[in-house]
């Protein structure tokens, strides 16, 4: 592909140099449709990102975007706050019908604000309200959210050190397989829980994902999850599944702890959840745990009844027939699997790893700058993928969920000449 070079003086003299996708992907997108995105010149770039995990469905869904015409083109509410409306409804209708009756969960819905740090913020407030504790335990390479709340329990130095004052009330405990299967599961954490020396204070919570995405796709086997949520029971702690990226269908199931069988407490979900890319988070938790006085946790944006609209219409186009869409997605991950062990076998000097369940997969390198080189050689063949893990050590893959077996094959064809071409 040949990129001019893009006119991005506005951007670069004006936006904060916090900005970040944009510095590895230097150019202009203008358009965007299913999994392709389109720069100002024309170039086309097949989307292995989607943003974040914040488009399963895709650029513009086109059932998602007629339902969203129709609702702005009849005057709908657009801002809301929390006042009941014709949207907020027939987007908890079609939530209760189609995700938490079938699967036979309890959850209130909480509307905490439009992003996931205002999910977590809300989860880790109400954990301690119910508790009366101010302790919450996460996890090694765990990543919650950019406020302090969230931060205090994100495992990763860099982002961490942003805070600018002491984050306290968390302690990190050892994340599935971060010994390499040399300890026993939960040793430390049970040992400190039972040691009145230990220093650890009762915990009110424990926040999990069940694969951490930022953290370099570290998948948590069911196993590991269901012992955890036993030892929350035991030891009276509530369970918090950080649900942001990994549900809406990311691995298979609508929620990735489904197949653990586990029943958390509290869960947290956004990103994919308007189904359009819009602003929108949820938190449930059981009804026993709705203590909250009226008023106690609000937001100016947690009544977006346009992402209610296609929230409500994604759910019913993609959840309603039951199964077909996690089967969908885990028949897409074995493509994309079988293409990982291809690279693997390829490249067998410089990979260390692959990982991955459903439609999220991490490409993990001995030499932790490779990753990197990667993408920006994927970039200039028109293939758009981030990096994650503490290091950035690891590709990531996060195509969205209506992918078609073409596409991904296409994409998977140019991650594995971006890895033959870089050194």
């Amino acid at each position: 592909m040949t990129i001019t070079q893009p006119d991005l003086s506005v951007f670069e003299t004006l936006e904060s140099e916090v900005r970040s996708y944009c510095r590895n992907w230097p150019t202009v997108f203008d358009r965007a449709q299913g999994s392709r995105m389109y720069d100002e010149d024309g170039h086309e770039y097949l989307d292995f990102f989607a943003g974040a995990g914040s488009l399963n469905y895709g650029h513009n869904n086109p059932v998602l975007k007629r339902a969203l015409i129709d609702y702005l083109e009849r005057d709908g509410v657009t801002h809301g706050l929390d006042m009941s409306t014709t949207a907020k409804r027939g987007f908890l209708d079609a939530f209760q019908n189609l995700v938490l009756r079938p699967r036979d969960l309890p959850y209130k819905v909480m509307f905490p604000g439009p992003t996931g740090t205002n999910a977590v913020e809300s989860a880790l407030k109400l954990a301690r309200k119910v508790k009366g504790r101010e302790s919450i335990v996460s996890f090694t390479n765990a990543f919650h959210g950019m406020s302090l709340g969230s931060l205090a329990v994100t495992g990763n130095a860099f982002k961490r050190a942003g805070a600018g004052i002491p984050l306290v009330h968390g302690t990190p405990m050892p994340f599935d397989n971060y010994f390499d299967g040399q300890v026993p599961d939960f040793l430390w954490f049970e040992r400190l829980l039972e040691d009145q020396g230990s220093g650890l204070n009762q915990p009110a919570a424990v926040i999990v994902e069940t694969v951490q995405g930022e953290g370099g796709i570290n998948v948590a086997r069911p196993e590991w999850l269901r012992a955890l949520a036993d030892l929350c029971k035991r030891r009276d702690m509530l369970l918090i599944v950080d649900d942001i990226q990994m549900g809406c269908g990311r691995t298979g199931a609508f929620f990735s702890f489904e197949e653990a069988g586990v029943v958390p407490d509290i869960v947290t979900v956004s990103k994919s959840i308007s189904g359009y890319g819009l602003p929108m988070s949820l938190c449930l938790f059981k009804p026993e745990l709705d203590i909250w006085e009226p008023g106690e946790h609000n937001g100016t944006f947690r009544g977006n009844n346009p992402a209610f609209v296609t929230a409500a219409a994604a759910l019913e186009a993609y959840w309603a027939d039951g199964s077909a869409m996690e089967k969908q997605t885990r028949s897409r991950g074995e493509q994309v699997e079988q293409a990982m062990i291809s690279i693997t076998e390829e490249n067998l000097a410089d990979v260390k790893e692959y990982r991955g369940r459903g439609l999220v997969w991490g490409l993990e390198f001995k030499d932790k700058d490779r990753a990197g080189r990667v993408a920006k050689r994927a970039f200039e063949l028109g293939l758009l993928i981030e990096t994650s893990g503490p290091e950035s050590e690891v590709v990531k893959l996060l195509p969205a969920l209506t992918i078609t077996p073409d596409e991904l094959d296409e994409g998977l064809r140019t991650l594995a000449r971006a890895v033959r071409e870089t050194v």
